[in-house]
């Protein structure tokens, strides 16, 4: 199994760690033996915060993936359409195990020199 660093907003990483937000999504499908993904949090934070295991990828229509995840997406609504307009599929992660780090780390720790813009595999 292998793991994918993901570049997230603080704010959608403080709604994964308060339980609002089990679900994150994306346009791009990564690798099926991603188990693992990390939490690197954008600017002002830029540090690796957390990590959650993968119980399921969703993948399909964006109107099915919102009726799928909108419970718990963490987001809304109209931040959701903004985010795929225009696209024909929707990727959405579904979180579990989540776990903050008590100390966050940067990522030359990790062995990256740049925050990705969507993941990078580790």
């Amino acid at each position: 199994m292998c793991k994918m660093l993901l570049s997230i907003n603080p704010e959608h990483i403080e709604n994964i760690f308060n339980g609002k937000k089990r679900f994150e999504f994306r346009k791009i499908k990564c690798k099926d033996d991603v188990d693992t993904i990390i939490f690197y949090s954008t600017a002002p934070v830029k540090k690796v915060v957390g990590e959650a295991k993968i119980k399921e990828i969703l993948v399909d229509v964006p109107s099915k993936i919102w009726e799928k995840t909108k419970v718990y997406s963490g987001i809304k609504y109209s931040f959701f359409q903004k985010y795929y307009l225009g696209k024909k599929q929707a990727v959405a992660y579904h979180l579990y195990d989540i776990k903050k780090y008590n100390e966050p780390t940067d990522l030359s720790d990790w062995g990256i020199d740049f925050a990705p813009q969507s993941f990078v595999y580790i």
